[in-house]
């Protein structure tokens, strides 16, 4: 069964990544061409564009409400968002859901039932839909800066909120959710729906009303910004460095905040618009972001100096309690019938072998031990960080 469960997740991990390079990577498409379209030399369009790929030409046009008349064939941009969420928000049960014991709750921080912390992440999710859909559909909603930096300060809200119930990891991984939640529910219940009835009126030999169009760029502007910041929680769990900081809400903040004004940058570009500023902006965030978490760990290395000094007898129960069940040549911990990744601890000499991974995964993060079931405490960490600070002494 487990080996089904694996495939399953592999599938699901490919199929995300799949649709989610082709929504993402035609509404990049889409924003550069709005940017780039010219007044048309002749005709009804709004706006033209010619362009070159692949050994042919192409000729783009754009109606600022929709032609006279309707074309036979008409595609529609929606199933690449539609597939992208279903693959997600499965790929989400399967892991955290399904697997909520071992990577959802932290019963360090709150002791849930697998069922109760489900049930808090999907709340979560509708959660940041109503509110964000409101701010939408408010007077506020009218100016996308407004909304954006209300938007931004509710998801470094929900940021730390989660992580003061999950383990830090999930809570990422569900920010992330909301947010990709929120642009495939600006596609499935605003851009789609809009450009219906636009459609239905043109058939029915009527004006489309100009504001169904507007309230869609709207929305797919506010996608275009989000598409980053959600694009680094999708590789967030491979880097405990962000996640495992002492304030890991902070660190997604200033990490989002950097991929808003990158994507700034390219918005502006597309345009033909100055940069250096926005760029300098980008920077600065980027730099501010990895100078804090290094001063986190430069307060941790000076801690681990100035404390005790800490032998491998203090630590080794603490290995033997949180690492041996699973990380040794005969594993106790059920479903493990050898050691992940050959990582064995069986001895002082193997334990030091990899005491750069113990350090990443059980002292800078809380990935290990596996949904903290054997409840270790941060002395412990603490204790195993410093033993491992002062050169891992025998």
């Amino acid at each position: 069964m487990e080996y089904v469960t694996e495939w399953l997740e592999l599938g699901l991990r490919w199929l995300h990544l799949i649709t989610g390079i082709a929504w993402i990577g035609s509404s990049f498409y889409f924003v550069w061409l709005d940017n780039n379209l010219k007044p048309p030399v002749q005709g009804e369009a709004s706006g033209e564009l010619w362009s070159v790929h692949g050994g042919g030409f192409y000729h783009n046009q754009k109606y600022a409400v929709a032609p006279q008349s309707m074309p036979d064939d008409l595609h529609w941009f929606k199933w690449e968002a539609y597939f992208t969420w279903i693959s997600g928000i499965s790929l989400l049960a399967l892991v955290y859901y399904i697997g909520a014991e071992t990577y959802l709750i932290d019963p360090a921080k709150a002791d849930l039932s697998p069922i109760t912390a489900s049930a808090i992440g999907l709340a979560a999710i509708a959660a940041g839909w109503l509110f964000y859909d409101l701010l939408c559909r408010s007077a506020i909603g009218r100016s996308n800066q407004a909304v954006g930096i209300i938007w931004f300060g509710a998801m470094t809200f929900a940021a730390w909120a989660l992580s003061l119930i999950f383990n830090d990891r999930a809570a990422y991984i569900h920010v992330g959710a909301i947010v990709g939640s929120v642009m495939v529910g600006n596609v499935f219940f605003i851009i789609i729906p809009n450009q219906r009835k636009a459609v239905k009126a043109l058939l029915a030999g009527e004006a489309p009303d100009p504001s169904l169009g507007q309230a869609g760029k709207r929305r797919s502007l506010h996608n275009n910004y989000m598409t980053l910041p959600v694009l680094f929680i999708m590789i967030s769990n491979h880097y405990p460095i962000t996640y495992g900081a002492d304030r890991p809400w902070l660190v997604l903040a200033l990490i989002s905040a950097t991929g808003i004004a990158i994507r700034h940058i390219f918005n502006l570009r597309h345009r033909a618009m100055k940069t250096e500023a926005t760029a300098a902006v980008a920077g600065m965030l980027a730099a501010a972001t990895m100078i804090y978490v290094a001063m986190e760990k430069v307060d941790m290395q000076s801690s681990a100096a100035a404390a005790p000094a800490v032998t491998f007898a203090s630590v080794e129960p603490i290995i033997a309690t949180h690492c041996s069940t699973c990380h040794h040549s005969d594993p106790t911990y059920p479903g493990f019938a050898q050691a992940p990744l050959g990582i064995m601890f069986d001895d002082y000499a193997k334990v030091v072998a990899h005491a750069g991974q113990i350090k990443t995964v059980a002292v800078d993060s809380d990935i290990m031990p596996m949904g903290n079931k054997t409840r270790m405490t941060q002395e412990e960490r603490d204790l195993l960080g410093n033993w491992i600070a002062q050169g891992a002494p025998r």
